[in-house]
């Protein structure tokens, strides 16, 4: 008798994931560590959130690029990379109707992980990732707007933990 919890499935049972589509990812990292860098706003004239990348968080970007460099059918249409999290649009086309050509999005966020995990030097990863089909424009132009939006509200995000949000310093403090 096995008394360890079950996980809940993360796919869609019965859809092919190497069909032609848009998928909105999230991939978080082992217990929600902040390992990517830090939020910080611009000056008062300049108020826009960004990430000032970590070592391990400049390695995140680069591999983000060079999805469309390994797999001609997959590239990102949009991303945002946070303390502790990844949220992207990723697209793979499947133009002649042949699955073998096109990756699962399983297999690219394997792949992906497993590179930044190599190039880090441990593992810092979650187990598995979230995903959602992205079904129509509607859906796409809404998910689109939450990554744009996702550092202006990190504070209030579900993934944050703890203070991480700093502002440069004037010299006046």
């Amino acid at each position: 008798m096995d008394n360890a919890p079950m996980r809940k499935p993360n796919r869609l049972k019965d859809y092919d994931y190497s069909l032609g589509g848009a998928y909105f990812v999230t991939i978080c990292t082992e217990d929600r560590k902040q390992l990517f860098g830090t939020i910080r706003r611009g000056e008062l004239c300049s108020p826009i959130p960004y990430l000032q990348p970590s070592p391990i968080g400049k390695i995140v970007n680069t591999e983000i690029a060079r999805l469309s460099q390994i797999y001609d059918a997959v590239y990102v249409d949009c991303y945002v990379v946070m303390p502790n999290h990844v949220h992207m649009v990723v697209v793979i086309r499947n133009e002649n109707g042949r699955a073998q050509l096109a990756p699962t999005i399983s297999r690219v966020v394997q792949q992906w992980k497993g590179s930044i995990t190599k190039q880090a030097g441990r593992s810092i990863w979650q187990k598995s990732f979230h995903d959602h089909i992205i079904r129509n424009e509607a859906d796409y132009l809404r998910i689109r707007e939450y990554i744009e939006n996702n550092p202006y509200k990190w504070e209030d995000d579900k993934y944050f933990v703890g203070a991480s949000c700093a502002r440069p310093l004037s010299g006046k403090e």
